[in-house]
């Protein structure tokens, strides 16, 4: 397993073609700083520019907590024109998870509110211990979700449901959570991290390829009326068809074999 980091407050640990990033600011219950979301950002790029990458998985390294969203005392000595030019920096470490071509994963445990969620609601699947506790309360402290909440959140839960969440900052806990579809899995505390990366490493044994070709698929279609939806997959489908992952893949099942995907 190797290991680089990002500035201070984020980590990118590598196994196998699963690259594991770990927001590591303790000291701050991983409050997104300036800093820490241009850190972010930085890391997002270039997971998505290494083709050896096929999952990201999203992890925390506090015992008590996901991420608690801004830095709201970094923020407390800001003027207007700070918060402008912070603005570009926050979006960008947001964006940058949401824009991964891979599949990603966000393992929760504690809380994670705030731009914490809206970083779990930009992976493609949450897993979550049962002493998760999410939430979009930024209403509560007189501005809205920034993250993507506004946008996110209403394509897993409805508007309605998105609308209540949003409207009433509450904060939901694990069982509700699943219920509610806010997290996909749930499993028994403390195995957030391990359950998010056996599941990401079961999705890395498929094709690269493959991989990356039906995420773009699922998050273009997404919304399309149904005829639009499936020209967007078709498109997908003619980009992987003639790729060596393809022949590989027909290869391997008649011969019986684990396939050796070339990534191409």
């Amino acid at each position: 397993m190797s290991e680089e980091r990002f500035g201070e407050f984020v980590l990118v640990r590598r196994h196998g073609h699963v690259a594991e990033l770990t927001l590591d600011r303790p000291k701050a219950m991983n409050a997104v700083s300036t800093e820490m979301a241009r850190s972010l950002a930085a890391a997002c790029v270039a997971l998505g520019d290494d083709k050896g990458v096929r999952v990201v998985v999203l992890t925390s390294t506090h015992e008590r907590a996901f991420c608690v969203g801004a830095d709201l005392k970094e923020r407390n000595s800001f003027s207007d024109a700070d918060l402008v030019r912070q603005r570009p920096l926050a979006r960008g470490a947001y964006t940058g998870v949401l824009d991964l071509p891979v599949p990603t994963i966000a393992a929760v445990h504690g809380f994670a509110l705030g731009g914490g969620f809206e970083l779990a609601l930009s992976c493609d699947v949450i897993v979550a211990d049962r002493t998760a506790v999410v939430g979009l309360p930024e209403v509560s402290v007189g501005v809205i979700p920034g993250g993507g909440g506004t946008q996110l959140l209403p394509r897993r839960v409805g508007a309605a449901r998105a609308a209540e969440l949003i409207f009433t900052a509450r904060r939901v806990e694990a069982g509700e959570a699943r219920e509610l579809g806010l997290v996909d899995l749930l499993v028994e505390e403390g195995r957030d991290r391990e359950e998010a990366l056996g599941l990401g490493a079961r999705i890395a044994a498929n094709s690269p390829v493959g991989l990356r070709a039906a995420k773009k698929a699922l998050r273009l279609g997404h919304g399309l009326d149904l005829r639009a939806g499936l020209e967007v997959e078709d498109a997908a489908w003619r980009s992987v068809a003639f790729s060596g992952d393809r022949a590989e893949g027909v290869r391997a099942f008649n011969e019986k074999r684990p396939p050796q995907w070339p990534g191409e």
